[in-house]
């Protein structure tokens, strides 16, 4: 008798198209914000570096690069099961993010063209890289015989306002710790070829770079603003979207932890050298950063990780939907008390490295 593992079904809203993940606070979101406030931004205080980086971008190092190639024409049917399943859903969970991406660059270069020329461009030049990765990676999804419809993603998510240093915080953290993820994946597959699961990951190494390219542009917007950096409310900020960031791919990576096991990595460790990265080296321009490095900072992750499984547990039970929520109230709670407890953690104050780290 042959063993054979079932396909895994995927609600579809037509025929192919993938309906989209249902948003909770662990999903990408999509954001707006004051364009008349970054309109009027004065870039003076860093204006050559900045038009040094809009130069990087008009070269469009990558302007070739993602384009299949013979290593995608080949039956993915021998990926199955759970291990298909949480593939689409990576795929899903990173075409959505650099749709969000795609959307709000886009409008910020159309909103403030007039106003401020320099960020304009610099803004629609990062759309055009979000929108190649997006498209990127829809296509890989139509190897599984489904596709996103980014139209509708559009119009059907719910927008997120922030205000225009929340969304340079959140951009900068999003850009750099998304090249931290990939280029470690990406060095991994490269020692370890035989865990390579699709071709997508070869091109993670000049994907990564507009990432990298990316996170320097809001770098220098940072820092050509110092008020995002020099007072005590940016040092409470700053904390807070270190662990909103990192909190959340700590959480959502060990949820799908069989999928990094699948291309031959452990998700805890494959974090934990993520987020070190990541928090270095948003070092050389947050005035703070976490430590990362006290037992107490995993410890309270790993109990909300515990959490979380209870709550998919309660979620999964025949328990009526009116008591799931007394059920999972304590869980709730305890979540919040666990990152109130992280975030009232001493940070490291780096203010001093920032003139000779860059």
């Amino acid at each position: 008798m042959v063993n054979t593992v079932e396909k895994p079904t995927f609600e579809e809203i037509r025929p192919g198209v993938k309906a989209p993940a249902q948003e909770t606070l662990l999903t990408p979101r999509f954001y707006t914000t004051d364009f008349d406030a970054i309109a009027a931004m004065d870039l003076a205080p860093n204006e050559e570096e900045l038009q040094a980086i809009l130069e990087e971008f008009r070269a469009d190092y990558n302007q070739k690069h993602f384009v299949r190639d013979e290593q995608f024409n080949q039956s993915w049917e021998n990926i199955d099961g759970e291990t298909r399943r949480l593939f689409v859903e990576f795929l899903e969970r990173s075409c959505t993010a650099e749709f969000s991406g795609f959307l709000l660059y886009k409008e910020l270069g159309r909103r403030i063209k007039d106003k401020n020329p320099i960020l304009a461009e610099c803004f629609t030049l990062m759309s055009r890289d979000e929108a190649r990765h997006a498209g990127f990676l829809n296509k890989a999804l139509s190897d599984f015989n489904l596709s996103l419809d980014l139209g509708f993603l559009t119009k059907s998510r719910k927008y997120t306002y922030f205000k225009p240093k929340f969304i340079f915080y959140a951009t900068y953290l999003s850009e750099k710790i998304g090249y931290w993820r990939y280029i470690t994946i990406y060095r991994h597959l490269e020692k370890h070829p035989e865990d390579r699961l699709y071709p997508i990951f070869n091109f993670f190494e000049n994907w990564c770079q507009d990432e990298n390219r990316h996170g320097d542009f809001f770098d220098a917007v940072m820092r050509a603003a110092p008020e995002t950096l020099n007072d005590w409310k940016a040092k409470l900020w700053s904390r807070f979207f270190l662990l909103s960031v990192f909190a959340t791919m700590y959480l959502n990576d060990i949820q799908r932890k069989d999928f990094y096991a699948a291309i031959g990595l452990d998700a805890r460790e494959y974090d934990k050298y993520v987020i070190e990265k990541t928090n270095d080296t948003a070092g050389r321009v947050f005035p703070v950063i976490l430590d990362i490095n006290s037992p107490e900072f995993y410890d309270r992750l790993e109990i909300c990780v515990q959490n979380n499984e209870k709550l998919s547990a309660i979620a999964t039970s025949n328990t009526p939907k009116a008591l799931q929520l007394f059920q999972k109230l304590p869980y709730y709670i305890s979540n919040g008390w666990q990152c109130l407890k992280l975030y009232l953690m001493k940070p490291i104050d780096v203010t001093a490295q920032h003139g000779t780290v860059r």
